[in-house]
């Protein structure tokens, strides 16, 4: 199967370049939708949860159906639990929550299950090529354009987060389009001078910062190089606008984070020192030196990135076009606030990825008009190969389209089987995944097994108990009456 959407893809994104060059920008764009899109739901369809960390997203979400407002992971605790313990608590506020709703309305208007979990971060995947391609005609031309939907249409990085597959996953995904939309509607705003679109941006920079805080008011500097560019406005109008933008924003996020430091001020305080900390300590064991972001653009956008990098930003720096530098800005604020940070991920700057996309574009164009000049036209045409192959390996890399893998594990199966015997809920202990169980059943799930008293006590309150056979449980416990025992296959470690 992975063979094969490769080859259609190819041959789509061959279609889409002939059509771009014989001026057909609309079907270029269209098939370069469409094969992003066959791309992000050949990698979305692994019928299970990937561990990190979208088995947290799913579950979280997957209990919001029932309390929009409450967010929960364990939903009804048996067993003590620690509210400092994100993988393990009951009150979950370890993300924000615009994402979480959002799969949640997935999972209500689809089925609780694992293609549902990812509809939305599909979708916006799949939109934000389009952005990319707006945003950076704006910005430049349509063939720069062009060229850098492309790139984000097969971004390998990208492609895996929307299927779940690496860590932090859809919620990377969210703040990236969200990111975009807020651009995408400020350059609106600054060409038609609607304060409806002025409005959007706001509220889109309020989603962000309902997805991943406050890296979202990158927007409010782009915002500003963007409506001075046009030259349009009064310093009095840009000062005014300015405001309604803010408000806007503020009005959007504000209100969930009074209700739950009025809610829940215990955890929702926690959390807030927990995200400070991400600057000075190397939470959950992800840490990395300075240079860590610099060598993961390698890994993530291609080899060669580092070149058309260098040449936009000593090309802006040179010049006065406010739109370069607000796409300069949008890259390098972000690149250098998390290369000092502590707490170091590769999607941190998952959001400054257009960005990269337009330089590198924008210095593939600029080869091929000196190409034309060059005596040398061999080593420009090689450097115009790379800046295409090596994201295209990477992306191939990264799909794992003619790798082997068990798409429908023997562990979601029992699981999903198990759901229909146990509609009634109840507890499951001794079971090395819990977070993954309660999302297929209703069980309340523990990895450990507690003592004989306290399975005593949960009998004896009415709470079916189900306990996993794995070699590892003591006689007695096997022997107890009121005690339903299951033989399930664990996932892998």
């Amino acid at each position: 199967m992975g063979a094969w959407i490769i080859l259609i893809c190819g041959l789509g994104f061959y279609w889409s370049w002939r059509s771009q060059a014989k001026g057909n920008h609309k079907l270029a764009l269209l098939l370069l939708v469409l094969c992003g899109m066959a791309l992000r739901v050949y990698t979305s369809s692994d019928l299970y949860l990937h561990a990190w960390d979208e088995r947290y997203h799913a579950l979280v979400a997957k209990n919001l159906i029932q309390h929009p407002l409450v967010p929960t992971l364990y939903n009804d605790p048996v067993l003590p639990y620690d509210l400092k313990n994100w993988t393990a608590n009951h009150i979950w506020l370890h993300k924000q929550p615009f994402p979480l709703w959002s799969i949640a309305l997935s999972l209500w208007l689809f089925g609780v299950n694992e293609f549902a979990v990812r509809v939305p971060s599909l979708l916006l995947s799949s939109m934000g090529i389009w952005l990319t391609s707006a945003i950076a005609e704006a910005f430049f031309n349509r063939k720069v354009a062009y060229i850098s939907a492309f790139f984000f249409s097969i971004n390998g990085l990208i492609i895996e987060l929307t299927g779940g597959r690496v860590a932090t996953d859809h919620i990377d995904v969210f703040f990236l389009v969200l990111i975009e939309l807020a651009i995408w509607f400020s350059i609106l705003f600054a060409k038609c001078k609607k304060v409806i679109y002025n409005m959007l941006a706001g509220i889109f920079i309020g989603a962000a910062v309902l997805t991943k805080w406050l890296p979202a008011l990158i927007v409010l500097p782009i915002w500003l190089l963007v409506v001075l560019e046009t030259r349009q406005f009064t310093a009095r109008q840009v000062a005014a606008h300015f405001l309604v933008l803010v408000i806007t924003c503020t009005a959007v996020f504000l209100p969930w984070q009074l209700y739950t430091h009025n809610t829940f001020p215990a955890g929702a305080n926690w959390e807030a020192n927990f995200n400070l900390r991400h600057y000075t300590e190397a939470l959950d064991g992800q840490g990395g030196s300075v240079f860590y972001f610099f060598e993961q653009i390698r890994i993530n956008f291609g080899e060669l990135l580092y070149l058309p990098l260098g040449w936009f930003t000593w090309r802006t720096i040179q010049g006065r076009n406010y739109g370069h530098w607000a796409i300069l800005l949008w890259f390098w604020v972000p690149f250098l606030f998390f290369s000092f940070a502590a707490t170091k991920m590769q999607g941190y700057l998952l959001f400054t990825c257009p960005a990269l996309f337009m330089m590198t574009a924008g210095f593939f164009q600029f080869l091929q008009d000196r190409m034309q000049e060059n005596r040398r036209k061999w080593l420009y045409q090689v450097v115009l190969v790379l800046l295409i192959a090596l994201p295209v390996r990477y992306m191939i890399e990264r799909v794992k389209p003619f790798t082997m893998a068990e798409r429908n594990p023997k562990w979601a199966v029992d699981l999903r089987r198990l759901n229909k015997t146990v509609a009634s809920g109840g507890v499951l202990f001794n079971y090395d995944r819990p977070i993954e169980a309660m999302f297929y059943t209703p069980l309340t799930v523990y990895a450990e097994l507690p003592t004989k008293s306290v399975l005593e006590e949960l009998i004896g309150s009415g709470l079916p108990v189900f306990v996993e056979v794995d070699g590892t449980v003591p006689v007695d416990v096997l022997s107890m009456p009121g005690i339903t025992l299951l033989n399930l296959t664990q996932p892998p470690p």
